[in-house]
């Protein structure tokens, strides 16, 4: 069992970062394909960046030199800095982990762990 817990969301201005955490239970770090995923009102959850095991980042096309996944194995913990933010990056961003030392879905359905989830509001 894999417990994820999001901080770091607030409200800013556009053109702003926020630097999102994802603090994570004790697991075998080599064993898990970790993701950020994000959800507006009225949409579907979104893929938007993972890393494998191995330290290879994915990036969804909208975010691409925006956003930066990166982890502190040594704490466990998962984080996404967002810089230049948009109002289109409004939305509840989620960290998610699936088993397996590479990143083979982005589909948020394949995911079993899940945390809370965290709010980012970027105002004109």
């Amino acid at each position: 069992q894999v417990q994820l817990v999001e901080s770091g969301g607030g409200s800013v201005q556009v053109g702003g970062s926020l630097r999102l955490s994802c603090a994570t239970s004790r697991y075998e770090r080599r064993r898990y394909c970790m993701a950020w995923f994000r959800q507006a009102p009225g949409k579907e959850r979104e893929w938007v960046a993972d890393i494998n095991s191995y330290g290879t980042t994915g990036y969804l096309d909208a975010v691409k030199g925006r956003f930066t996944i990166s982890e502190e194995n040594s704490k466990g913990i998962l984080y996404l800095q967002m810089n230049n933010l948009k109002p289109e990056d409004t939305a509840t961003y989620f960290c998610a982990a699936e088993p397996g030392a590479g990143c083979y879905t982005r589909k948020s359905a394949d995911f079993d762990y899940w945390g809370q989830g965290t709010q980012v509001t970027v105002s004109p």
